[in-house]
């Protein structure tokens, strides 16, 4: 199924979003991403915009590619939103160097080709 136009918007964000974390964290280590709070921050939010933009995406869609874990991307975003406290490093840490990276891969392929890029 391919996106209508505001679904590849949200898939855009969402992509967006995530390599821009990825540039955030790039060449450095667990240890310097608890020293930095900056970055820290930077780094939840992206996430959490990755995951208002999942939100948004339309169940037909979601439907269609249940490849895309879509619950768990917005339930990370609620935790971030909501749960200041609750937020845990460690798997915050594993989510953006292990798991984004596939996300990537995932999205790209439903994004039409014009909006690439």
């Amino acid at each position: 199924m391919q996106p209508d136009v505001r679904d590849a918007g949200y898939l855009w964000d969402m992509i967006d979003a995530a390599k821009a974390v990825r540039q955030f964290i790039d060449g450095l280590s667990y240890e310097d991403y608890l020293k930095d709070r900056q970055l820290r921050g930077a780094v939840e939010r992206h996430v959490e915009i990755i995951g208002e933009a999942a939100g948004r995406i339309s169940g037909a869609f979601r439907e269609a590619h249940k490849e895309v874990v879509w619950r768990k991307i917005v339930a990370q975003r609620n935790v971030l939103a909501h749960e200041y406290g609750a937020i845990d490093h460690a798997l915050m840490w594993r989510t953006v160097t292990v798991e984004l990276p596939k996300l990537i891969a995932q999205l790209e392929v439903l994004l039409p080709e014009e909006l690439e890029n």
